[in-house]
């Protein structure tokens, strides 16, 4: 049994190394001053003009991002779910296999198609239609959230909706309910927890973005990824930076909890 436990050694080595001391790290410089005294300022800065809009402005893109997210995938994993395909066979090949490209090459081809003479603006000139300023914008922004994201979305609702026994379904249309009944009484309320899994985990990185708002926003549009990257990297100004970072894991924690009571038994996990 000990030897077992030896196993977990690099585990445990790689959570104390990389998890737990860069969370203490941030803990400290956003409770601290330059100084190194207490201070509560770090995390009120928050409500300055300039990062209050940026933290709403993110809240409001993440809801949009997910939104279409659920609207999209939901659907999709209806279908995938019926047609009984093995997570190593189609759904690794449209899913996961994208996922593999490097996350800064997805977006930098969205930023070829969307920029001013970019392909879809080339398209429209070529059939004498007038042009469109998708790049800087917030559609942009989340246009690219949607597409990094969407896989977040599918993979749960999938896994739990090829779990629900046909046989229920099944049940269901024999005693004379309708498809829109059925979905939902049954179906619905079965795939709770891979839709509270889904919405999680597509909430919380679009939330914390920083990388699709500097390539599709031009810089121009702020999230509060973008405040909190600048804090570190421009003004290297760490307790501040620190301080907006444990905001954020406020939303993190809250949705850890929401995950925790509506998936119980991790069936909404992506595998």
């Amino acid at each position: 049994m000990n030897k077992k436990k030896l196993l977990a050694g690099p585990y445990l080595f790689w959570a104390l190394a990389f998890i737990l001391i860069p969370l203490a790290m941030i803990v400290y410089y956003g409770l601290t001053d330059a100084n190194g005294h207490l201070t509560f300022e770090n995390l009120l800065a928050i409500g300055t003009v300039e990062n209050f809009k940026a933290l709403c402005l993110s809240l409001l893109l993440s809801l949009i991002s997910t939104a279409i997210c659920l609207l999209l995938a939901y659907p999709l994993a209806i279908i995938l779910s019926n047609m009984k395909v093995g997570q190593n066979g189609f759904i690794v090949l449209i899913f996961i296999i994208p996922m593999w490209m490097n996350f800064l090459l997805r977006t930098l081809a969205w930023q070829t198609l969307l920029e001013k003479n970019g392909v879809i603006n080339q398209v429209l000139h070529f059939f004498h239609l007038p042009t469109l300023q998708l790049i800087n914008t917030p559609y942009a922004i989340v246009l690219g959230m949607v597409y990094n994201f969407l896989p977040f979305m599918v993979l749960p609702l999938y896994n739990v909706l090829s779990k629900i026994d046909k046989d229920v379904i099944s049940a269901a249309r024999d005693l004379g309910a309708t498809e829109l009944y059925t979905f939902r009484k049954i179906i619905f309320p079965l795939s709770i927890p891979g839709v509270v899994s889904g919405i999680i985990m597509v909430f919380v990185p679009a939330l914390t973005t920083f990388v699709i708002s500097d390539l599709l926003g031009g810089s121009k549009i702020l999230l509060i990824g973008n405040v909190i990257e600048q804090k570190f990297k421009q003004g290297s100004n760490w307790n501040v930076g620190s301080g907006l970072s444990l905001v954020l894991m406020v939303f993190i924690l809250i949705s850890m909890v929401i995950t925790t009571k509506y998936d119980k038994n991790g069936e909404g996990g992506m595998f």
